[in-house]
C-alpha cells in the first residue's frame, strides 16, 4: 500500500520556524558513507544523483501494512516508498542519515539519502533517493537498537548475538567493530566509549539480570535483582537505566545501582532519557495480572546520587509510543486526551498541554496502528491513525508547522536529521 499527501499546510512562517528548528537539531561532524557493500539493492531503489542543499533536511520514517514510506521532515511530502512483508520496525542508525529496518531475516540497513559532509571548511548538505542498501545484519528476531557514544549495538533477540557497530562509518562494509554472544533471550545490550559493553542476562526466556563486560569479554560487574527488564535510556553524564517490574537499574561508570519503586510490583519498562538532564521518563504499570495496563501515572527516575523514583499521577493515560524528551530534555507524553503534554523533568509539573489530535485509547494489539511521538530538535512529529494524519508540532508554543493526510492508518514513525 501506497501513501500520498491529500491534505498538506505549511504556512510561510511556520516553514521558517520549522526549516530553523531542524536545522538546529542536525548532527555534526557525521560524514557520508557509502550506500551500500556489494549487496544487492531492491528493485527500483538505485541511488540517484546527490543534489546539494542549503541546510540539514531531516527525513521520517512511517512503517504500516505492506511497508515503509519516507517524508520529508520540513513539508511531510513523500520521497520514497518501499514494500516490506509482514510487521516491521525502524530505528534511527545514529549517523542522521540511516534506519535499521527490524524483519523476519534481521536487521536491515537503509538509507535515507540525507546527510552532510565537510568540504573547504564548511559544512555541505545533500539529498539523494533513499535506497535499500543490501546490507542486512541476519538472525532471528532482531530486537533493541540502541546508539550510545559512538557506536550502534545491535541485540538479536532469537540468537543473543550482539553486533557493536562505529555510527559514523554505519553505510560502510567495515562498520562492525566487536561480536558477542549471551544466552538468547529478549534482552537488550549498550556498547560505550571505554569499549565496555552493558548487556541483559537471561532469567528463562526473559532478561532478567545485567552485566557490565569489559572489552576483554571479561565481566566487570552484574546486577541479578532486575525482574522482567526491559528497555534502557541514557541520561546526562553517560548514566544508563533500566527497567524492571520492581524499579531500575541505573548504570554509572562501572557500578549497577538498584533503585526500587514504592510499590511490590511497578513495572518500568518503556524509557526516554536526555543527555541534558539526570532525570529519566518512564512508563509505570503496578497491575501485575493485567493482559494490557492502560496507565494513569508515570515516573521520574533521578540517576545522580542514590537515585530515587518520583511518581506522578494523571488524568489522562497514554501508550509505550508516547514518550519523548524535548531539547532542553523536558519530558513529553502524548496522551489518550490528544494532547502533548510538556513536564518538567524535575518537579514533575506540566508547562504546557497542546492539543494535537483527537481523544484515542490504546489498542489491545501492540501491533495495531496507534498514535506516535517522534521528536527531532525543537519539533514534535505526532501521527493519528484515526484520522490517518501526520502533523509537525512547535515545542515552542504547539504551533501546527505542518500536517498531512496518509492513505494508511500509520504503525511506527522514526526518522533522521540529516
Amino acid at each position: 500500500m501506497r501513501t500520498s499527501p491529500n491534505l498538506m499546510f505549511l504556512s510561510s512562517s511556520a516553514a521558517t520556524r520549522l526549516g530553523t528548528t531542524l536545522l538546529g537539531a542536525a548532527l555534526l561532524g557525521v560524514t557520508a558513507c557509502s550506500a551500500g557493500d556489494g549487496g544487492t539493492a531492491a528493485p527500483g531503489t538505485g541511488p540517484s544523483a546527490p543534489v546539494e542543499q542549503s541546510s540539514a533536511q531531516p527525513r521520517l520514517v512511517l512503517t504500516h501494512d505492506g511497508g515503509l514510506t519516507v517524508l520529508d521532515g520540513s513539508d511531510l511530502a513523500t520521497v520514497a516508498d518501499f514494500d516490506y512483508d509482514g510487521f516491521i520496525r525502524a530505528n534511527p542508525a545514529g549517523d542522521g542519515r540511516h534506519v535499521f529496518v527490524s524483519t523476519s531475516t534481521g536487521f536491515e540497513l537503509v538509507d535515507l539519502g540525507t546527510w552532510r559532509e565537510p568540504h573547504d571548511g564548511h559544512a555541505h548538505y545533500y539529498t539523494a533517493e533513499p535506497t535499500r542498501t543490501g546490507r542486512t545484519y541476519a538472525g532471528a528476531k532482531p530486537g533493541h537498537v540502541v546508539v550510545h557514544e559512538d557506536r550502534t549495538t545491535l541485540f538479536t533477540d532469537g540468537t543473543g548475538e550482539i553486533r557493536i557497530l562505529d555510527t559514523a562509518r554505519i553505510g560502510a562494509p567495515d562498520a562492525l567493530v566487536r561480536e558477542l554472544r549471551v544466552p538468547a533471550h529478549h534482552g537488550v545490550a549498550v556498547a560505550r566509549a571505554d569499549g565496555s559493553t552493558v548487556v541483559s542476562q537471561p532469567r528463562g526466556e526473559k532478561a532478567g539480570a545485567l552485566a557490565i563486560l569489559g572489552a576483554d569479554g571479561a565481566e566487570i560487574a552484574r546486577n541479578g535483582d532486575c525482574p522482567g527488564l526491559h528497555g534502557e535510556a541514557a541520561a546526562a553524564d553517560g548514566a544508563l537505566t533500566f527497567g524492571c517490574t520492581d524499579g531500575a537499574l541505573v548504570v554509572r561508570g562501572d557500578d549497577i545501582v538498584k533503585v526500587s519503586a514504592a510499590e511490590r510490583y511497578a513495572r518500568l519498562g518503556n524509557q526516554a532519557g536526555s543527555e541534558r538532564s539526570p532525570i529519566v521518563l518512564t512508563d509505570y504499570k503496578t497491575d501485575a495480572d493485567a493482559e494490557l495496563e492502560r496507565p494513569d501515572k508515570f515516573a521520574l527516575v533521578d540517576t545522580v546520587g542514590a537515585g530515587a523514583i518520583k511518581v506522578v499521577d494523571i488524568d489522562y493515560s497514554y501508550s509505550y509510543r508516547s514518550l519523548g524528551r524535548g531539547p532542553a530534555g523536558e519530558a513529553l507524553l502524548l496522551g489518550t486526551d490528544g494532547a502533548l503534554h510538556v513536564i518538567d523533568p524535575v518537579s514533575g509539573t506540566e508547562r504546557a498541554a497542546y492539543p494535537v489530535i483527537g481523544a484515542w485509547t490504546e489498542p489491545d494489539d501492540w501491533q495495531a496502528p496507534a498514535p506516535d511521538l517522534f521528536v527531532l530538535g525543537s519539533t514534535a512529529y505526532v501521527t493519528d491513525p484515526n484520522s490517518k494524519r501526520i502533523l509537525a508540532v512547535s515545542l515552542h508554543d504547539g504551533t501546527i508547522l505542518a500536517e498531512r493526510t496518509l492513505d494508511d492508518p500509520t504503525l511506527e514513525l522514526t526518522g533522521v536529521t540529516g
